[in-house]
């Protein structure tokens, strides 16, 4: 039985990788602080399949320990400071979660057991100011959030310790993916949410900031299984994830409440609370390498995704009113 420590594990991607590598047999490990209050809703109907290990992504020690006792064959590292818009109001934490926490994993794994295999969630993200499109494996990173920058220590970490040490070790460039896991803090889980609570009489508005930014939206459940492919391969590599087609704010949130039909234009106004300091205009990725090398393509397209993710909200929702 193989094993694997996911760090993030109750975030919306370590759910449904936990999910993949159950149904693949898998002994799986998740990676949580002593402290942490994060909520386990996410792996609660998996809770007691999983094996939990202490951990700090803050704490080389903790981190050596927990990979000592687990022994895992593959560690996927998914946490993080995820949420782009509070990278800017704390910038130095940003940077030690989701810089300095992916060598602190590297170095225990050299330490520790060099053959085991790693997967580095990079992020589309570091395009950031894109310099050319689509956005591949090749084109250069231009990140615009603190986020961003962080991701790109994160990502170059990654080859270095791949070309120094000879770790097998893979980073997956994801673009932006979704569930009806994601928190309620990301625009497109705020939009679906906010659609269901409009058309259950449960809020009247909702405001947003910047409608015309376009992104590569994905289905989450999609995107885990190209990470565990990145780890099945003999040689380690770097893959973009994504769909290959883009879609502004504003197309998403027509999608939405077209689902429920009803009339976006009634309801939704623009918060320049909203607005980020540095914005990303335009996210659309080339996954051709995934094609040819982990035979991986999205199943679910954009549509569908927006339909699986208002429902999920609706149904959800209307149980509570009577």
């Amino acid at each position: 039985m193989k094993k694997a420590l996911i760090t993030g594990i109750t975030g919306q991607d370590g759910s449904y990788l936990a999910d993949l590598l159950l149904e693949k047999g898998y002994k799986v490990y998740g990676m949580v602080r002593r402290s942490s209050v994060e909520k386990l809703d996410r792996i609660e109907h998996i809770r007691h399949k999983i094996e939990f290990v202490q951990a700090d992504l803050l704490d080389q020690l903790s981190i050596i320990s927990a990979i000592r006792e687990v022994g895992p064959d593959e560690v996927y590292n998914l946490a993080a400071m995820s949420f782009v818009p509070t990278s800017w109001s704390q910038p130095v934490l940003t940077g030690e979660f989701t810089a300095i926490g992916v060598t602190r994993m590297l170095e225990a794994i050299r330490l520790v057991n060099k053959d085991i295999r790693f997967y580095q969630a990079s992020s589309s993200e570091m395009f950031g100011k894109v310099k050319e499109i689509p956005q591949n494996e090749t084109t250069p990173f231009h990140p615009r959030s603190p986020y961003g920058v962080a991701k790109v220590y994160g990502h170059f970490i990654t080859v270095n310790y791949r070309e120094s040490y000879g770790i097998k070790a893979s980073s997956g460039i994801l673009f932006n993916h979704e569930s009806p896991r994601r928190g309620l803090e990301f625009v497109t889980r705020k939009v679906t949410n906010a659609v269901a609570r409009i058309k259950l009489g449960l809020q009247k508005e909702l405001y947003l900031g910047n409608l015309d930014s376009k992104r590569d939206w994905g289905y989450a459940k999609d995107y885990v299984e190209a990470m565990w492919l990145m780890l099945q391969q003999e040689n380690a590599d770097d893959f973009v994830i994504a769909t290959g087609v883009t879609h502004s704010v504003k197309d998403w949130v027509k999608a939405s409440f077209d689902c429920l039909g009803l009339d976006w234009e009634k309801y939704v106004k623009v918060d320049p609370r909203f607005l980020r300091p540095a914005e990303v205009d335009l996210l659309i990725g080339d996954s051709t390498k995934a094609s040819n090398v982990l035979g991986w393509k999205p199943k679910v397209d954009f549509e569908g995704l927006v339909k699986i993710m208002v429902e999920s909200d609706y149904n959800l929702l209307k149980k509570y009113v009577i």
